[in-house]
């Protein structure tokens, strides 16, 4: 581009683009997950825009555009307040209909579940040797089993 002097301009005229030159077509993403197509139901159901909620979070519009696109669920830091802008519990967020909580079973609590209950509080390189000897118990009693 030349500008009135005859020198040549770095940025292009801006009337030479306008509303009608048309965008390439995206190629199709295929279809929207489940956990996508339900986080983009709940927030078109609040009336919020990607923009509107990228700033509510305070992320990045693309994380949005992502978590909609995706079956990866957003970060647990940002799940009460999605439920706060969206106007649902926090529950309701990431479960469809079709799902159900797991109900839990009523009684007394055995000795294993005890035990693994109590491993669950340990640091997970502690969880993890434990659980390695626990493999290895159980492999060794089914090959005595056969």
């Amino acid at each position: 581009m030349v500008s009135q002097g005859g020198t040549p301009s770095l940025f292009p005229d801006p009337s030479s683009y306008s509303a009608l030159v048309a965008r390439k077509p995206k190629p199709s993403k295929g279809p929207r997950p489940q956990q996508g197509a339900r986080l983009l139901a709940l927030r078109k159901a609040a009336g919020l825009t990607q923009i509107e909620l990228a700033k509510f979070l305070n992320v990045p519009q693309a994380n949005i555009a992502f978590w909609e696109w995706s079956d990866k669920p957003p970060r647990s830091d940002l799940l009460s307040k999605m439920a706060k802008a969206f106007g649902v519990r926090l529950e309701n967020l990431l479960l469809s209909a079709s799902d159900q909580p797991i109900a839990r079973r009523k009684g007394p609590i055995g000795e294993v579940q005890r035990t693994f209950e109590q491993i669950t509080k340990l640091p997970r390189k502690q969880q993890r040797k434990v659980l390695e000897m626990v493999h290895a118990l159980v492999e060794q009693y089914k090959r005595k089993a056969s």
